[in-house]
C-alpha cells in the first residue's frame, strides 16, 4: 500500500506536525518487514523556510488555492492508494480552511480523514466544510468517543463511516531519577503542564493553586514548557505571558514557577514527562476534542490532574487521572496536597496511567490506521460531488424574503441575514421580486407569494417617471436618491413586467402593468447597454405570446433582436464567439434573450447566433464538469486571463433560464443535464465547494469570493436562487411531459425522473 498524507510536518512546531510525523512512521514502520510505502504533503504559511526530510515530497503554501489544485493533479499521479488528511482548521488557507475542499474534490483516490477539532457549536462555515469532507471521504477517523456523536448529530455522517483511533503517543521510556538529575531536579518534586500557550489553557487556575500548596511542600517546581501560540502572537504579541509572569511575581513563587517560552523537541518533552511527579491541563472549557498533550502524558505514566474538558472526561475515566473544575484553583490545591501527602495514591494513579497508555504507542496505533487503511480499500471510491435528485431539493421557502420586504418593497442588502436598512431599495430587486412571486404562484401557487406582488408591483410603478424611464435607488426615509435609474434595472424592470402581461393573476394585475409598460415603450429604441437591450426583449417576448397580434411590439423586438446580433457580429471571431470583446457579469442573459426572440420570430440568423454564443459561453464556465462562472473581480478580457472569483448568484441564474429555454426549444436532454448542474452551483457543485444557500435562514449568500462565501445574504441573491429553484422545478415537469408523449408514442408509458 502507498499513501500520501496532508497536514503540517517538522520542522515546523505544531502539534498536528508531529501527529503526522509520528503516523507517518508507525505506518511505514521497518521499511524491511512492511510492504507500505508513503510521502508527506507538507501545509506551510508563506513566510516560512524549513529543510524538510526527505519524506515530504511536496509542500503547499496556505494561502495559495492553486497550489492546493497542483498538489490533488500530484497525489492522482503517484500512484498512492489513498490520501490520509489531517484536518485542523487552523492549517488550511481560505475562510476557515476551505481551499482544502478543492484539493480533495480533485482526488481520484481514496480519502482517510483524521479529525482534530469537532466544534459542537461550528459557525455556519465550519460547519459546510466539514460535512462536505466527511461526504467525501471513505472513512472519517476521532480519536474521542464523543467526537462520534457529534459527528453524526450534528454534521450528519454516517455512523458506519467513522472509525475510533485513540491518539498515539511515542514509545519513549526513561527511568524518572535518571531524569531528574540530569536536569538538575533530584530535590523537587514537578508539576508539568506543556504544549503552546494561549489564554484558553489556563495556566493562570494552576499558578494560583501554588501558595498554599508551597507551604506545605516547598520544593516543588511547575514547569510550564511550550511558547506563545504563533496565532496568539500575531493577534496579542506575548500579552498572555507577561501576565502570568506578573501573576507569578504579584504571588512570590518566582522560585517555583519557570516558564522558558521556547519550543521542546518531542526526546525532551518526554524525559520532562518522566521526570515530572504530577501533570496538569487546566484548561479552560470543555470544548477541546482531543488533546495530544494529554495523551503524552497519559502514554508517559504520568499522574494527570485535568479540568474536565471532552477528552480528559473521557480518557482519564476508570482511575487513570483525577478531574477538578474550570476555574477552581482551590479544589486543584486540595487535590495536589493529597496526590503529594501520599505517595501511594500518587503511585497507584502513575501506574494505571501507564497501564492504559500502553496502549497508545504509535507503533500499535500505526496498525490499527494500516489495518483500517486496507480494508476501507475494498471499498467503492465516494463520487465527488451531489448527484441531483428532484427529491433532495429544499423545500421552496419565501422565510427571507418576508424577513426583507416591508409594505414599501423588498430591502436591497443585507447584513448577513439581517435587512440592512441604510441601503433602502432598489428598482432591481422589486423587479426580481415580481418575476419571482409570479412564478412562486404559477409553479407552486404559493398564495403567500401572490400577496406579495401589488408591494412590488406598486415599487415599480411609484419609481417610474413621466416619460416612461424609472428612478432605481429609494432610501429607507422613501426619498428619492437619483433621477434616472441605470439602463440595467430598466431592462430588467421590462422583463418582469412582459412576464406579467404574459402571465397575469388576472386582469387588474394586467391592466397594471400593461399601463405601466405602454408608457416605458418609447424609452426601447433608445437603449445602448445590451444586456438592458437583452432584458428588454425578454419582457416583449412575453408579452408577444400572450398578445401575438401586436405589430408594433412584434416590430420592436425585431429591431432590439438585431441590434443584439449586430453587436455579436461585429465582436466575434473564429476563437471568440461573443457580444462584446470581454465576458462580464450576467452573461446568459444574451444568448437566452435571443433564444426567446427566435421563438417568436422564427429567425434562423437570430437562432444561430443564441446557440453559437450559447456554446461558446459554456466552452468558458462549464471546463471542469460544474458550473464556473466568470468573476466579477477582473472579469474576462478577450485573450486574457478569466477572473474566477466574486462569482455571483445572479449569473448562475441566468444560466439555469438559458438551458431551460435551449431545452424548450430542442429537447435536447444534455441542456437540461447542464440545467440541473447550473443548479447545484448554489448547492456545492462550485470552485470552491461549498453551498450558498442556507437551510436556516432560507436565503442565498452573496456570492464566491477568494477567500470563501460572503455570508451577507441580500436580495438580488437570495431571488436569483428562489427564481432558479423554481426553474428547475418547471423544467423538470417539462421534461417529464415531453418524455411521456414520447414513449405512449411507442406503446410505453411509465414515469421517468431524472436522477
Amino acid at each position: 500500500m502507498k499513501f500520501a498524507c496532508i497536514g503540517t510536518y517538522p520542522p515546523r512546531e505544531c502539534g498536528i506536525g508531529s501527529f503526522t510525523s509520528d503516523l507517518y512512521h508507525s505506518m511505514v514502520g521497518d521499511i524491511t518487514q512492511n510492504e507500505n510505502e508513503g510521502f508527506i504533503i507538507a501545509m506551510k504559511n508563506s513566510d516560512e523556510e524549513y529543510s524538510y526530510p526527505k519524506e515530504v515530497k511536496l509542500t503547499i503554501q496556505q494561502e495559495n488555492r492553486n497550489e492546493y489544485i497542483a498538489a490533488a493533479k500530484n497525489i492522482n499521479n503517484s500512484g498512492a492508494d489513498v490520501c490520509i488528511l489531517q484536518h485542523e482548521f487552523g492549517i488550511f488557507g481560505g475562510q476557515s480552511g476551505i481551499y482544502i475542499l478543492s484539493l480533495l474534490y480533485r482526488l481520484k483516490i481514496h480519502l482517510v480523514v483524521t479529525l482534530h477539532t469537532i466544534s459542537n457549536t461550528p459557525s455556519y462555515t465550519q460547519k459546510a466544510i466539514l460535512k462536505e469532507i466527511c461526504k467525501m471521504a471513505n472513512v472519517v477517523v476521532v480519536m474521542n468517543l464523543k467526537a462520534i456523536d457529534f459527528l453524526t448529530d450534528i454534521y450528519d455522517v454516517p455512523r458506519e463511516k467513522i472509525a475510533f483511533i485513540e491518539h498515539g503517543v511515542p514509545d519513549f521510556h526513561f527511568d524518572q531519577k535518571k531524569v531528574k538529575k540530569e536536569f538538575n531536579l533530584e530535590e523537587k518534586k514537578i508539576l508539568l503542564t506543556f504544549g503552546f500557550l494561549s489564554r484558553n489553557k489556563g495556566i493562570e487556575v494552576a499558578i494560583k493553586a501554588l501558595p498554599k500548596l508551597v507551604k506545605k511542600h516547598p520544593n516543588i517546581i511547575y514547569l510550564v514548557l511550550g511558547k506563545i501560540h504563533p496565532g496568539v502572537m500575531r493577534s496579542s504579541g506575548d500579552e498572555y505571558l507577561v501576565y502570568l509572569r506578573q501573576l507569578i511575581k504579584d504571588l512570590m513563587l518566582e522560585d517555583h514557577v519557570i516558564i522558558p517560552n521556547e519550543y521542546i523537541p518531542q526526546e525532551d518533552l518526554f524525559k520532562y514527562l518522566y521526570a515530572s511527579d504530577i501533570y496538569i491541563t487546566p484548561y479552560n472549557n470543555e470544548a477541546q476534542i482531543t488533546s495530544g498533550t494529554l495523551s503524552y502524558a497519559v502514554g508517559a505514566g504520568s499522574a494527570v490532574i485535568s479540568t474536565p474538558y471532552w477528552h480528559a472526561t473521557e480518557l482519564l475515566a476508570n482511575g487513570v487521572g483525577r478531574l477538578f473544575d474550570f476555574h477552581n484553583s482551590n479544589q486543584l490545591t486540595d487535590i495536589l496536597i493529597e496526590l503529594l501527602d501520599e505517595p501511594e495514591t500518587l503511585h497507584a494513579l502513575r501506574k494505571n496511567a501507564y497501564e492504559f497508555g500502553r496502549n497508545l504507542t504509535w507503533p500499535k496505533t500505526g496498525i490499527k490506521y494500516n489495518n483500517l487503511v486496507s480494508d476501507r480499500l475494498q471499498d467503492k471510491i465516494e463520487t465527488k460531488g451531489q448527484s441531483f435528485d428532484i427529491l433532495n431539493m429544499p423545500p421552496f421557502s419565501l422565510k427571507h424574503i418576508h424577513r426583507l420586504t416591508d409594505d414599501t418593497g423588498i430591502i436591497q442588502h443585507a447584513k448577513f441575514s439581517i435587512p440592512n436598512l441604510k441601503d433602502g431599495y432598489c428598482l432591481d430587486d422589486n423587479a426580481r421580486a415580481l418575476l419571482m412571486a409570479l412564478l412562486a404562484n404559477k409553479e407552486k401557487n404559493n398564495y403567500k407569494a401572490l400577496e406579495l406582488c401589488p408591494i412590488y408591483l406598486s415599487y415599480i410603478q411609484y419609481m417610474q417617471n413621466d416619460d416612461g424611464t424609472f428612478r432605481n435607488f429609494l432610501g429607507f426615509d422613501r426619498n428619492f436618491l437619483d433621477e434616472v435609474g441605470s439602463e440595467d434595472s430598466f431592462g430588467r424592470t421590462i422583463w418582469a413586467l412582459g412576464y406579467l402581461l404574459g402571465n397575469a393573476p388576472d386582469y387588474s394585475y394586467y391592466q397594471s402593468g400593461e399601463s405601466i409598460l405602454k408608457k416605458a415603450v418609447p424609452v426601447f429604441d433608445k437603449l445602448k447597454s445590451i444586456r438592458s437591450i437583452a432584458n428588454t426583449i425578454m419582457g416583449i417576448s412575453y408579452y408577444l405570446k400572450r398578445n401575438p397580434g401586436d405589430d408594433s411590439m412584434t416590430e420592436l423586438l425585431s429591431r432590439l433582436s438585431n441590434k443584439l446580433v449586430e453587436s455579436y457580429e461585429a465582436n466575434s471571431s473564429d476563437d471568440w464567439r461573443w457580444f462584446e470583446p470581454f465576458l462580464t457579469y450576467d452573461n446568459a442573459m444574451l444568448p437566452l434573450a435571443l433564444l426567446h426572440a427566435s421563438e417568436i420570430h422564427n429567425d434562423d440568423k437570430i437562432r444561430k447566433t443564441a446557440f453559437t454564443s450559447m456554446e461558446f459561453l459554456i466552452s468558458k464556465t462549464f471546463t471542469n464538469g460544474y458550473l464556473s462562472i466568470i468573476g466579477n473581480d477582473g472579469w474576462y478580457e478577450k485573450n486574457g486571463k478569466r477572473a474566477v472569483f466574486a462569482q455571483q448568484p445572479l449569473d448562475a441564474m441566468a444560466m439555469i433560464l438559458l438551458f431551460q429555454q435551449a431545452f424548450k426549444l430542442t429537447k435536447n436532454i444534455e441542456y437540461l443535464k447542464k440545467l440541473f448542474k447550473a443548479y447545484m452551483w448554489f448547492h456545492g457543485e462550485n470552485d470552491l465547494r461549498i453551498s450558498l444557500y442556507d437551510v436556516e435562514t432560507n436565503g442565498c449568500c452573496d456570492g464566491l469570493e477568494s477567500y470563501g462565501v460572503n455570508r451577507n445574504q441580500g436580495a438580488e441573491s437570495t431571488l436569483a436562487y428562489l427564481i432558479s429553484h423554481l426553474t428547475v422545478l418547471q423544467a423538470h415537469k417539462d421534461f417529464k411531459k415531453a418524455n411521456f408523449i414520447k414513449k405512449r408514442s411507442h406503446g410505453k408509458i411509465q414515469q421517468n425522473l431524472i436522477n
